[in-house]
């Protein structure tokens, strides 16, 4: 009959990695309450209007965060598992560090989302044709938040 020797090492070392696993560690990213214009406007309120639209002034919705989680988030579990295994399964640290990578994907899709065009006067008023960027304040207001 076989013996197993090292028991309790190995007990101690999953207990040791459900704890930290077990944190319960989640972690926002997008526009936070905190990001707002010089003026005081929330920068959730314009990035909203900006996703979803506001026909009766004439904005059009361009959806890149729904995009972009349709792209993206398949991606995310293996994401977070290889980051788990990396970090000593440190759920805090893992989170932090897929909030970084998610907000990445958000800015690049505000970067890339060029439909629809911007019309004519907003063009003219902006000096460009970047639909979501203009003074760059949505784009630099990205962020992402853990808690534990």
């Amino acid at each position: 009959m076989a013996t197993m020797r090292g028991g309790e090492k190995l007990t101690a070392e999953l207990q040791r990695i459900a704890d930290n696993v077990r944190g319960n560690a989640t972690v926002k990213v997008g526009f936070l309450e905190k990001a707002t214009y010089p003026d005081g406007t929330p920068v959730a309120m314009v990035a909203a209007i900006q996703e979803f639209g506001a026909p009766s002034i004439n904005i059009p919705p361009r959806p890149f965060f729904r995009n972009m989680i349709a792209d993206k988030s398949s991606e995310w579990p293996k994401a977070v598992g290889d980051l788990l295994k990396s970090n000593d399964f440190d759920a805090e640290q893992t989170m932090g560090q897929a909030g970084e990578g998610i907000a990445g994907q958000l800015r690049q899709s505000v970067v890339d989302t060029n439909s629809p065009p911007n019309a004519a006067s907003t063009i003219e008023r902006k000096g460009a044709s970047k639909p979501l960027v203009d003074t760059g304040h949505m784009l630099a207001s990205i962020d992402y938040e853990v808690k534990t």
